[in-house]
């Protein structure tokens, strides 16, 4: 499972994420109401109430949260425990996490987790962070399952197995995990920076440990953490989503109310670091081709009062493209990407600016930028107007994360870790008053050099070092709190797929824009819509330039010819809308989750984004330098050498043709090639809306809404008319490559073989749920068992069946691939695994049990995606194009349902051949085969 790593920046990707990372460390939010009505079972006290999300107290001390909302039909139940790696002693890093994984392996009434789960349809997973640990699952609400999950919550609070032999076979998974986070530069610098940021407090460790606590820990050691730290006491139940709460009460209270609060108090940490009195330096030195320079400041515990001003002001320094950090740095050429998390926690936490930047950029201009940027706050102090635009930003986060049950559940995690679950309501109200004076008081406080990290020591005369301020009790700043008014929920809706065809409409404006409209009552008045215009035939494709259409659907969203970039990105977060606009070969897409009366005017303003993009030259070559430094920073990692050494083994196309394989170096030279005038030109030539798809889930006028989309899009006719390309099955005759990938603690093993099969084969439900049993049902499956559970070689294997899809149904290239992590001492004994257990697949196909669990977790899936408007609303749309309604899902769940076993063999036999097998092995195996040093 994985664990929450604060901080790890993954800078190789700090291009992509820096609009997230500006604004990580705002909580995500809650919603409606019920409270003191709710009838209380023997022993359970009713808390407080905010916002719709009511607490109650066990007497055995567990903190139960019920956020009931009939909006959607789904269930998650979160359990957090107070435990993280920051509780761990000397000699036990990553025990937390260690543990986290042994939950999984069962207790006397639950032996097999993950089949249960996969069984049942529940999504689940675990993480483990620096504060807390926590379990969840997400499911189509029912009665039976709650019941279930609750009890096994109960049951592996304080009876799980924590065995030795558990422990040994899951010690290579978790240390195969650690390797992986080796790979990553960003996430190495980050861990040095935090270690040397942090003296003693062990905010300073890294949740996955150190690699000799990991495989040496002795099982007593770990069965006595587990004594320690899991109990009611230290524990808070979310359930939220389609629930009774009297009745969800009460199954709580028969789950969890017969274990007892244990005698014997936890223990009580109280270590902190002194104020820093100088500037600290790391240097990190590895292969790779990405520079990265990164900057950390101490900054006060989440409950302080700070810590709403720290939150805007990290929001004006990180966001993109309106940030500070973006227009000095990225604008300007001198780094390709940047990011900004203020780090708040329980306790004092750790502030990071990072800036990624070419192998050829200049380290010396881009760290004095950033420091300018970030210690000479009070030269160029933040604005009334940069805070105003901050503050909305944020609170349309949080409003939207608000329209989310199951989103709310997850979220509430974060405030527990910090103290209690209603922090964060109050952050977003203290934040709604921050000032600008306020925010440039925390910059001048907490920004100095003696508080930061970096690169280098310098002794001073007269130390200014930051005295932290003790952060009041959660209890005192949250006395009489009360919060807003629950958001409104919205209809409950029954996502059938007859239901969803019933309630949709669906016609054609013009002669070629298709449309679904499925008006419904939303919780937040929420409406999601999902466009996507074709263009563009395969011969005049080929005589563009090879990278312009990506790289002009790419700067679609990049500013219009009346409004910049920065503009558009106020107008969206003006309009409370999450949006995406933008294009590649042969399609352009718009995507908008916005609000009942908003829809309107971001429908308008994504289709001028679409219709009259700016294509500026500095967007241009902004663009262009991270997309090169992304190619650069990949070239080395495992898993792109094996990807790009399947891509050229299976590439079936012509040099000519646009979709053929091409290598790092060939897409590099292609970008610096490119010219601003091909992508205009693209846009001139290729582009129009009348001929596509666009359909919108959720709160709206229909009628308003048919005659905005013709007025929009109906009448912009590309030049080219659309004309699919056709992709046919080829078979590829099998190889084996070994790639080396020096310095990389991790390998990638990926494997291919092409099958002919499209979704209207008759074989195709047979085969997803030949995959599903194969490696494509998480650790529950004949991969996960084979190599993760039993030998325990991997954290991470699967497999998926691709099948291809065309109007025509006549395209048939698919495939199945394997891709698994391990040790590079690992890798073969991986490929060998994967290879015997394919050939058993397919000589001794599917039992009847598997067959059973995995048609009903499939099946259980699928209908959790119809819970989400979003996954409504894609699905409508591929209809659309397809020539299909909501009766093709039907049939494939009855399709699925009536599968035998007899018919999944034969399907897998027809398909599969392990003797196709193509495999790829990329990472360090000179360094693997080198003698070790004894211990």
């Amino acid at each position: 499972m994985p664990r929450t790593r604060l901080c790890l920046l993954a800078l190789a990707c700090a291009i992509a994420l820096s609009p997230v990372l500006a604004s990580a460390q705002v909580p995500a939010a809650p919603p409606a109401a019920v409270a003191s009505a709710v009838a209380l079972p023997s022993g359970v006290a009713a808390g407080p109430c905010v916002e719709g999300i009511c607490e109650y107290r066990l007497a055995n001390g567990l903190r139960v949260l019920l956020f009931p909302d009939a909006s959607k039909p789904t269930v998650t139940v979160n359990i957090t425990y107070g435990v993280g790696s920051v509780h761990e002693n000397y000699g036990e890093t990553g025990m937390a996490h260690l543990l986290e994984h042994l939950l999984f392996k069962g207790t006397p009434k639950h032996r097999e987790i993950p089949a249960e789960m996969k069984k049942r349809g529940i999504g689940y997973n675990a993480t483990t962070s620096l504060d807390r640990t926590n379990y969840f699952g997400s499911f189509p609400a029912s009665d039976e399952t709650l019941a279930w999950l609750l009890a096994l919550e109960a049951d592996r609070m304080v009876n799980s197995f924590v065995a030795k032999k558990d422990l040994d076979s899951e010690m290579t998974v978790v240390r195969n995990e650690l390797e992986a986070g080796e790979n990553n530069p960003g996430g190495v610098l980050s861990q040095r920076v935090r270690a040397m940021a942090y003296q003693w407090h062990n905010y300073g460790n890294t949740t996955i440990g150190a690699r000799s606590d990991v495989e040496n820990v002795p099982i007593e050691r770990l069965q006595a953490f587990y004594r320690t730290w899991y109990r009611p006491d230290n524990a808070t139940l979310v359930v939220a989503g389609r629930i009774d709460p009297a009745r969800t009460l009460a199954q709580v209270a028969k789950a969890f109310g017969p274990i007892r609060r244990p005698a014997t108090a936890m223990p009580r940490f109280y270590t902190m670091d002194a104020a820093q009195d100088g500037e600290r330096e790391v240097t990190v030195r590895r292969a790779g081709d990405l520079r990265i320079a990164m900057l950390a400041y101490h900054l006060p515990a989440y409950a302080h009062p700070d810590s709403a001003a720290l939150t805007v002001l990290f929001n004006v320094l990180g966001d993109v493209p309106t940030g500070r950090l973006h227009k000095a740095l990225v604008e300007t050429k001198l780094a390709a990407g940047i990011g900004a998390v203020p780090g708040l926690m329980r306790d004092a936490g750790l502030a990071s600016i990072v800036a990624a930047y070419p192998k050829d950029g200049d380290p010396a201009k881009v760290e004095a930028e950033l420091l300018k940027q970030i210690e000479d706050i009070a030269a160029r102090p933040v604005s009334a107007d940069e805070v105003a635009q901050a503050r909305q930003r944020i609170a349309n986060g949080f409003e939207l994360m608000m329209t989310d049950v199951n989103a709310v559940g997850m979220s509430l995690t974060s405030g527990v870790a910090n103290g209690d679950w209603r922090l964060p309501f109050l952050q977003r109200d203290r934040i709604e008053k921050v000032t600008a004076d306020e925010v440039n008081r925390v910059a001048r406080t907490y920004f100095k050099p003696s508080n930061r990290t970096l690169g280098r020591f310098v002794p001073t005369q007269a130390p200014d070092r930051v005295e932290l301020p003790p952060a009041p009790s959660a209890e005192s700043v949250l006395a009489g709190y009360t919060g807003k008014a629950a958001v409104a929920a919205g209809e409950a809706f029954d996502a059938t797929p007859e239901n969803i065809d019933k309630r949709t409409q669906t016609f054609t404006l013009g002669d070629g824009l298709k449309v679904a409209l499925l008006p419904k009552d939303t919780r937040g008045d929420t409406v999601v819509v999902s466009a996507t215009f074709r263009f563009g035939a395969l011969d005049e494709l080929k005589a563009s330039p090879s990278p312009a259409g990506s790289v002009a659907g790419a700067l679609l969203a990049r500013g219009s010819k009346t409004l910049t970039r920065e503009q558009v990105a106020q107008r969206f977060e003006a309009l409370r809308t999450e949006w995406s606009v933008g294009g590649g070969l042969q399609s352009a897409g718009i995507g908008l989750t916005s609000r009942r009366e908003n829809v309107a005017d971001a429908l308008a303003l994504a289709a001028d984004l679409l219709r009259n993009p700016a294509f500026s030259e500095a967007e241009f070559e902004q663009y262009r330098l991270q997309a090169i430094t992304g190619l650069e920073a990949a070239r080395k990692e495992p898993g792109t050498l094996a990807a790009q050494a399947m891509g050229e083994h299976f590439d079936v196309w012509p040099k000519d043709h646009p979709l053929r394989h091409r290598s790092i170096d060939e897409s590099i030279a292609e970008l610096r090639a490119l010219k601003l005038e091909d992508v205009r030109r693209f846009h001139e030539r290729f582009y129009g809306t009348a001929e596509g798809e666009i359909s919108v889930v959720g709160d709206f006028d229909a009628a308003a809404m048919r005659a905005q989309l013709e007025a929009l899009f109906a009448g912009w006719r590309a030049p080219v008319r659309f004309a699919p390309i056709s992709t046919k099955h080829v078979d590829v005759a099998p190889e084996r490559e070994r790639l080396e990938a020096p310095d990389k603690a991790n390998a990638v093993v990926l494997a291919r073989h092409n099958i002919s099969l499209n979704d209207r084969d008759p074989d195709y439900p047979a085969l997803l749920v030949a995959n599903s049993i194969l490696g494509g049902g998480g650790m529950k499956s004949r991969l996960g068992d084979r190599i993760r559970q039993k030998d325990g070689l991997s954290y991470g294997v699967g497999s998926s069946i691709a099948a291809d899809a065309s109007r025509e149904g006549r395209d048939d290239a698919g495939y199945l691939a394997v891709q698994a992590i391990a040790a590079p001492q690992n890798a073969e004994k991986v490929e060998a695994a994967l290879r015997e257990e394919l050939s058993r697949f397919v000589r001794d196909g599917v039992t009847a049990e598997e067959l059973r669990d995995a048609v009903s977790g499939l099946l259980t899936q699928r209908r959790q995606a119809r819970a989400s408007d979003g996954n409504v609303a894609g699905t409508l749309a591929s209809n659309l194009y397809y020539g299909r309604s909501m009766q093709y899902q039907a049939e494939l769940d009855a399709r699925l349902a009536a599968l035998t076993v007899d018919e999944v063999n034969a399907a897998i036999r027809r398909h599969l051949d392990p003797s196709k097998l193509s495999v790829y092995l990329a990472g360090d195996f000179a360094k693997a085969a080198q003698p070790q040093a004894a211990k």
